[in-house]
């Protein structure tokens, strides 16, 4: 008597199964000539934009007699540091360094501190005239420097500021500031007021409720202002001419341009000066790279 086998129906053995296609957005997408093109474009403009750098560094460990010889865009036949020593002595570019860096740290602080208190006013506070505030401030940046000049000259003479840098940091603040709180006063107004109510019910004051949680959650927006207000500060050039005429109080975009006005025909000495000039902001930058990113990233998303 032979035994009848049943056919089976149900599912086949996974030895057996054929592998599932992957889906459309598992798949590798193969490149096309576009994405090269547009490559190759970024690259060119990067060239672009990091050439002249290259080539004001690549001068500045020039001898004098090298650049004559041999001209700006040849390699250096032996890297001299003496042109960027010498200019480090003749303008005496550590305090330059010095002054720059208290200047552009202190109205850095300042500014981002003044311009989250403005900002929390107008933009939580609803505080009367808000509108007209905020043309006020904007009215700030649109005046330019040169129609300030008279004015704050003559208010600096009048409380002994003058030739000081209390006087540039003050100026400076009040001008970062304005543009920070512009900016910020349109973040906060569209803050969750769910969590300020629930603050106030909590028992929390004015001044626990920004630094507990309007602070923590403008954090990001907070650290591109003062990376962007600390390199606004070291570049700027006109009034800290205007108000610091000493040699001992003078940043380090003064000590360039009095350089470059003295000595125009050395190119080897100005490629100096622009190497060292730009090196801090720049290693700044790069420090706050990451800090920067994020910043924008959580301004993006909100």
């Amino acid at each position: 008597m032979t035994a009848v086998t049943r056919p089976v129906t149900g599912s086949v053995a996974p030895d057996s199964a054929p592998p599932a296609p992957a889906p459309p957005s598992v798949r590798r997408r193969r490149r096309g000539p576009m994405a090269y093109v547009v490559f190759g474009v970024l690259v060119a403009v990067m060239a672009l934009f990091l050439g002249p750098l290259l080539i004001v560094a690549i001068n500045s460990f020039k001898s004098a007699s090298d650049f004559a010889a041999h001209g700006p865009l040849a390699l250096p036949h032996g890297w001299h540091l003496s042109t960027i020593t010498r200019f480090w002595k003749r303008v005496d570019f550590g305090t330059k360094l010095i002054n720059s860096l208290e200047i552009s740290l202190a109205v850095s602080v300042l500014g981002v501190v003044l311009a989250l208190l403005n900002s929390y006013a107008i933009g939580i506070g609803r505080v009367r005239g808000r509108a007209l505030f905020l043309v006020f401030f904007l009215m700030v940046n649109v005046v330019p420097q040169e129609g300030l000049v008279y004015p704050l000259y003559y208010l600096a003479k009048q409380v002994n500021l003058y030739d000081s840098k209390i006087a540039v940091i003050i100026i400076f603040t009040v001008i970062q500031s304005a543009f920070g709180t512009y900016l910020l006063s349109s973040v906060l107004a569209e803050f969750p007021t769910e969590l300020i109510e629930a603050a106030e019910i909590d028992g929390a004051n004015s001044w626990r409720t920004l630094t507990r949680i309007v602070l923590p959650m403008s954090w990001p927006t907070l650290s591109v202002m003062f990376t962007f207000f600390f390199i606004w500060t070291w570049n700027e050039f006109f009034l800290p001419l205007v108000f610091l005429i000493s040699n001992d109080n003078q940043t380090v975009p003064v000590a360039l341009a009095v350089l470059q006005g003295q000595h125009s025909m050395d190119v080897t000495a100005t490629s100096a000066s622009a190497l060292l000039g730009v090196l801090p902001a720049l290693l700044f930058f790069l420090v706050f790279q990451r800090t920067l990113t994020r910043g924008i990233a959580a301004g993006a998303l909100k």
